[in-house]
């Protein structure tokens, strides 16, 4: 019986000692964290989804990153990621991503393909432009996330992150302008809420989060963010999301918005 009891001491020891060994690689090498985990990035050949396909590849994630002319993403083609071709306002371009991904599951998906067109009043506002807006801030994520959502329930995470504006914010509109990219973002916001409200039950969490002023194309010089300090911050709100999460609007600098 004494024997018995030292060998299963023994057998706890070493199984105990094994996982120690294994968090303690994973602290000490934070890439091999997330190495099974996946992440889809929608426009992600510049601007934030490039800097998020980039932090994320460094961080040890499988990275799919998309870009309606992968042959002309030098930057993206260089982090040797996985690219695959998409047009967010084209059904058979998105029925074709959804395709290529074959048995892969997908953890964390993030709608950031993205527009913003020019009209600060309402008589400047180019009416094939503001359609166009829609199409791509608005109809692409939910053609996105409707083909993409049988690999979202394979995954372990069930993250769905719509890159939203503070400018979408009905609360936080004093001063119009923008036309186009606000209704396009309010609109997005809305999907958010009625895909958090539907995938409740499944365990899903699905979020609007706005990047903050990015010194990006669309950003500008003048911004006040680089594009480096605005995506730590998108991965550390997408990180500590919980299930109470679900259904929110938040900033890249971890407070929550009002709608």
């Amino acid at each position: 019986m004494k024997q018995t009891m030292m060998k299963l001491i023994a057998v706890a020891t070493i199984l105990i000692s094994s996982a120690s060994c294994a968090q303690s690689d994973a602290d000490a090498n934070p890439a091999n964290a997330h190495a099974a985990q996946t992440v889809l990035i929608t426009g992600a050949n510049r601007g934030i989804g490039l800097e998020l396909a980039r932090q994320y590849a460094a961080a040890g994630w499988q990275v799919i990153g998309t870009a309606r002319n992968p042959d002309s993403a030098d930057e993206l083609r260089s982090l040797e990621i996985q690219i695959l071709q998409l047009d967010v306002t084209d059904q058979e371009s998105v029925d074709r991503l959804a395709d290529a991904l074959g048995n892969h599951s997908i953890d964390v998906l993030i709608n950031n393909a993205g527009i913003l067109p020019m009209a600060v009043s309402i008589t400047d506002i180019d009416m094939d432009a503001f359609n166009r807006t829609l199409a791509v801030n608005t109809v692409g994520p939910v053609r996105v996330t409707r083909a993409l959502l049988p690999y979202l329930r394979q995954g372990t995470l069930k993250k769905i992150i719509n890159v939203s504006s503070n400018l979408g914010s009905l609360a936080n509109n004093t001063e119009g302008r923008f036309y186009g990219y606000r209704e396009s973002k309010a609109a997005l916001n809305m999907f958010t809420r009625s895909l958090a409200a539907e995938l409740r039950t499944e365990q899903f969490i699905c979020i609007s989060l706005h990047p903050g002023w990015v010194q990006t194309d669309m950003g500008g010089a003048n911004a006040t963010l680089t594009v480096q300090d605005s995506v730590s911050g998108i991965r550390e709100v997408v990180e500590g999301l919980k299930p109470a999460d679900n259904g929110t609007f938040w900033s890249h600098d971890g407070t929550q918005l009002p709608w």
